[in-house]
């Protein structure tokens, strides 16, 4: 589907809607986590009944043990999609990748593990995850940029776990400001006008040239990276600030799992 990708104008929308994919999917990929606690709980609750362990201990190796998978799956995905996409950025544009690739795992672990906390049943659970992720990724700035989203339904944008990792790996992409996206006749490719021949989208050029007042060649830069970021209005948070908000953000679910198990559990042993 996203092989080999270039720069034409067609390319930058295909780029736009394979990171959309890749970080959507990193959340729906952690939905598997949801039975774990479940059936853990009957054992959790035995055991801290008998003071065998407190609420913090668990919370803890549980954050701990997870880490290991999430970075060999982070790192599986990096590999076999970076290259084969065609991504920018070389070896450090790789490595920005997959941290980015692994705080989508980290959080979207956290949040389901913070669910899972709080739902009693298997289903529930799952049925609570798609919808709260849809609309985490409909408010994540793919499908409508934030300069569009009603003044009203803002806050749940910067709420969106998936807008922060989606964010990152555009600027990842697209903030080389040498890099060059729209040359010239391309400007057409993307309007009713892209199936006119070459040479009527060269003379068009020269019309738009006398009519602006600025030369306008086949070879003239018109979109390049910076463009297209503030087309998606994603400049509000820089790149590494999305990575931290996104871990941060993981570390909240953890600490609200660990309030969920204290506030649900009280058992103890008489």
């Amino acid at each position: 589907m996203f092989r080999n990708l270039d720069n034409s104008p067609r390319g930058i929308q295909e780029r736009l809607g394979f990171f959309a994919f890749a970080m959507s999917t990193m959340f729906y990929t952690c939905a598997e986590a949801i039975p774990v606690f479940l059936q853990e709980r009957y054992i959790f609750m035995r055991e801290t009944a008998y003071n065998a362990y407190r609420r913090s201990s668990y919370v803890i190796s549980h954050s701990i043990m997870s880490i290991p998978s999430l970075i060999f799956l982070s790192f599986v995905f990096a590999v076999i999609t970076f290259w084969a996409v065609g991504l920018s950025g070389g070896s450090t544009g790789f490595f920005t990748f997959l941290f980015f690739i692994f705080a989508s795992f980290w959080v979207g672990s956290s949040f389901v593990t913070f669910l899972s906390g709080v739902v009693a049943h298997v289903m529930l659970g799952y049925t609570v995850v798609v919808a709260v992720l849809a609309y985490f990724l409909l408010f994540s700035g793919f499908f409508i940029t934030r300069d569009r989203i009603p003044k009203y339904w803002l806050w749940f944008h910067y709420l969106s776990l998936v807008k922060y990792p989606y964010q990152g790996v555009l600027q990842n992409e697209f903030d080389d400001p040498m890099k060059c996206f729209v040359r010239g006749t391309q400007i057409f490719d993307n309007s009713p006008l892209g199936m006119i021949p070459d040479d009527m989208k060269v003379k068009l050029l020269k019309s738009m040239s006398q009519t602006l007042g600025v030369k306008i060649t086949s070879s003239t830069c018109l979109t390049n990276g910076a463009d297209i970021l503030k087309q998606q209005g994603v400049t509000d948070i820089n790149k590494w600030g999305c990575f931290w908000v996104t871990i941060a953000l993981g570390f909240f679910f953890r600490i609200l799992f660990y309030l969920a198990l204290l506030l649900g559990s009280k058992n103890k042993r008489r």
